[in-house]
């Protein structure tokens, strides 16, 4: 015996009920539950849908699903997070490299022959942290507004916006530039002390453009590889 599109509909709702938001995990879960109920209908055909969906919910334990959840945001931080790290990767590959080691030596000489190199040390990194703020706001923003216009929600679109693990990296850095900037005269004074920053912030740069600018802009085309059926309930 098949479950009718009723059934099916009543599982998507089921699995919203037990706070399952995103639309490719209420799926999985929905398939899941579907396969299972047709089991059990097959061992025992009395059962009743209710008494089938009961018997098969039970099974996930006291949490209900957000043990299944807990797992797929793992899951799926660790893959944002390799994204990440592979578009970092290719400022240290041929050709990008060589804007790296550019931009690196004309930060050097910048505060080398600099006489305000900590103040120009700690503008350069308000810079960078107005510009993640912005982006960060104008992202809600926008996320407010899709999820007004009830379009659906994907658990790995809204990991990509909330910028997996690397978010930290944005504030983490504050106390060490500070210091930095306290001791300027000690630190900048020396190449190794202006090398090293030089490429700290350069790193920090090329960080903030994937996070916020590289893969958003690329963010469709992560989704249909990860969700073959999201490009086609964008279509409708």
């Amino acid at each position: 015996m098949k479950l009718t599109p009723q059934q099916i509909d009543h599982l998507y709702l089921f699995t919203r009920q037990h706070y399952v938001e995103w639309y490719d995990l209420q799926s999985e879960l929905v398939d899941h539950l579907a396969n299972a109920i047709e089991t059990q209908w097959q061992e025992n055909p009395k059962l009743t849908f209710d008494e089938a969906l009961n018997i098969e919910f039970k099974k996930f334990g006291v949490f209900g699903f957000m043990g299944v959840v807990e797992e797929k945001q793992k899951f799926l931080g660790k893959k944002y997070n390799r994204l990440v790290l592979s578009h970092i990767k290719e400022f240290f590959t041929l050709p990008k490299i060589l804007l790296t080691i550019t931009a690196t030596w004309a930060l050097f000489l910048l505060f080398k022959w600099s006489r305000f190199n900590g103040e120009f040390l700690l503008f350069f990194y308000v810079l960078l942290i107005g510009f993640a703020f912005y982006a960060i706001i104008k992202n809600r923003i926008q996320r407010k507004q899709q999820i007004n216009k009830n379009q659906k929600r994907w658990l790995f679109e809204e990991i990509m916006n909330q910028y997996g693990s690397f978010i930290g990296a944005i504030v983490f850095p504050l106390n060490f530039l500070l210091n930095i900037f306290n001791h300027g005269n000690r630190f900048l004074s020396n190449d190794y002390g202006i090398g090293f920053t030089s490429f700290f912030l350069v790193l920090m740069t090329f960080l903030l453009y994937v996070m916020f600018v590289l893969i958003p802009s690329k963010s469709k085309e992560y989704l249909i590889q990860t969700y073959p059926e999201y490009g086609l309930t964008k279509q409708h």
